[in-house]
């Protein structure tokens, strides 16, 4: 019979960005003359943010894929039982995510001055009918920028919490060898996950040495830590 428990299990890491990250924000009203396509920003500082359902919903196409070939890129309904306990679904029945993934924000954003978060790329697509150039100008976040990432996993059944943390731990490994938002195929993207801490809330008997240690493989990736 199944264990059922409360609780939370905190995962905070810093997000270390190895090559221009580009998360793409609203450009509906951007004057003449200023870029194509910006980064998404915090309306609170005007610094670059790395959306929660960005990650989410990347470490969940890379773990479908990697899970279960015979559903990938099919309705999020069709995921494995454990991608879609941690990640939610709403068939058969309505199933809540155990994972919650906030927006990370620049680590010392107050010791790091606006004008040196962001870079301006500028990228060319060829019309092959008349080889006619198309310029367009896209901002990137700066490689070596951090920023802080919390991930909140509800406890819920014992039986299941260490696969749960496993199958986590492989997604956030799958997405260090691929990349974050847009424009992966040109080298943007790439980014490594550093310092994990782990934090237990409501629940003596969940032993955080232990939980690390599912995660130490994250960090043990030298040649993506550049």
């Amino acid at each position: 019979m199944d264990k059922k428990m409360n609780g939370k299990i905190i995962i905070r890491s810093d997000l270390k960005v190895l090559t221009g990250l580009h998360i793409g924000g609203s450009d509906a009203y951007s004057a003449i003359g200023t870029v194509d396509s910006p980064v998404i920003k915090s309306s609170r500082d005007n610094r670059p943010i790395v959306p929660g359902s960005s990650l989410k919903g990347k470490i969940r196409t890379l773990l479908a894929a990697v899970l279960d070939n015979e559903t990938q890129y099919k309705n999020h309904n069709d995921d494995v039982d454990v991608i879609k306990r941690l990640f939610g679904c709403t068939k058969p029945n309505i199933t809540p995510a155990r994972l919650q993934f906030s927006d990370a924000y620049i680590k010392d954003a107050d010791k790091v001055s606006i004008s040196s978060l962001t870079e301006v790329k500028f990228e060319n697509t060829i019309n092959r009918g008349d080889c006619q150039a198309n310029p367009r100008q896209i901002e990137r976040v700066v490689p070596g920028v951090v920023f802080e990432t919390v991930i909140v996993y509800n406890v819920e059944n014992d039986n299941e919490t260490k696969e749960d943390l496993k199958t986590l731990a492989e997604g956030m490994k799958l997405l260090q060898y691929d990349y974050l938002g847009g424009h992966g195929s040109r080298g943007s993207g790439r980014i490594s996950f550093e310092n994990i801490e782990i934090e237990t809330v409501n629940n003596d008997s969940i032993d955080s040495g232990k939980i690390k240690e599912i995660f130490k493989d994250v960090e043990d990736h030298e040649l993506l830590h550049i």
